[in-house]
């Protein structure tokens, strides 16, 4: 798809350009305003909001740093892949944002999916080919016993998704924690902030076994939590002694969809392995 004369649609000049892997205190990243292509370090104009099965792509919800085209990019270099991304902003019914009950080691406190009958939001379709798929499947664990999440179908009317072109999608993919979400304190799931700081903060400030492990303020937790899985795994275990997670509400749809719409397909086979967050 061509650029519109004199307009810049790289990710620098949309602000789109910060990456949660690289600074992490960004988490989730800047979202687009609107649908687009992901090409490269372009965010193009979209010219359809649905694929099919002929297209060879599959919908997946972005809830967190996925909807960032710059994590994205980043997750997509580490294999080599530079194949355009279609994101689309689709209307959402059923489905909230929640707080990961796990320390990431990318340096957060990541966002997961929770059942939100009758919420309303809006939120990313990516529309993922195999390779691409592939690709966020290992930078979420999904492949990995000790990874953090599942990838499950959550299919409609139970989540229902409105692309915008007047279609309902059968469902969609998401990813499920393997943990389960933190609670707000009434035993509901608690809604992910969309910002780090004031989200470190508050769980810092909620426990003093926390602070002793990651420091009293997020620039330490995140310094801290980045890459020494150990810490992250000391950290996700707090979370559940102290009695500070609940479940999504999403775990019945773990194993009862679709969970290799691509088998057969060739899956990235070279490069680094993905670090899971």
């Amino acid at each position: 798809m061509s650029r519109p004369p004199g307009e810049d649609r790289t990710l620098r000049a949309l602000g789109l350009a910060g990456v949660p892997r690289e600074e992490p205190l960004l988490y989730p990243g800047a979202w687009p305003r609107e649908s687009g292509l992901l090409d490269g370090d372009r965010l193009l104009p979209l010219d359809r909001p649905v694929y099919d099965e002929e297209d060879g792509r599959v919908p997946v919800l972005a809830i967190g740093s996925n909807a960032s085209p710059a994590q994205l990019r980043h997750k997509m270099a580490e294999f080599g892949i530079d194949s355009p991304i279609p994101m689309v902003r689709s209307r959402v019914t059923g489905l909230g944002i929640g707080v990961s009950a796990h320390v990431s080691r990318m340096g957060y406190v990541s966002a997961s999916p929770v059942g939100a009958p009758g919420s309303v939001r809006e939120l990313f379709v990516l529309w993922l080919d195999a390779e691409q798929l592939a690709v966020i499947d290992a930078s979420e664990g999904v492949p990995m016993a000790g990874g953090n999440f599942d990838r499950v179908w959550l299919p409609a009317p139970d989540v229902r998704v409105e692309p915008g072109d007047g279609s309902v999608l059968g469902g969609a993919y998401a990813y499920v924690n393997r943990h389960g979400v933190l609670h707000d304190g009434t035993g509901a799931p608690r809604r992910h902030p969309g910002a780090q700081r004031p989200l470190i903060t508050e769980l810092l400030h909620g426990s003093a076994r926390l602070r002793e492990l990651f420091g009293a303020t997020p620039e330490e937790f995140s310094a801290r939590a980045r890459a020494d899985r150990r810490l992250c795994d000391r950290g996700t275990r707090l979370f559940a002694e102290e009695g500070r997670v609940t479940a999504s509400g999403l775990e019945r749809y773990v194993g009862s969809g679709p969970q290799d719409p691509f088998s057969g397909s060739r899956t990235p086979s070279a490069g680094p392995t993905a670090p899971t967050p």
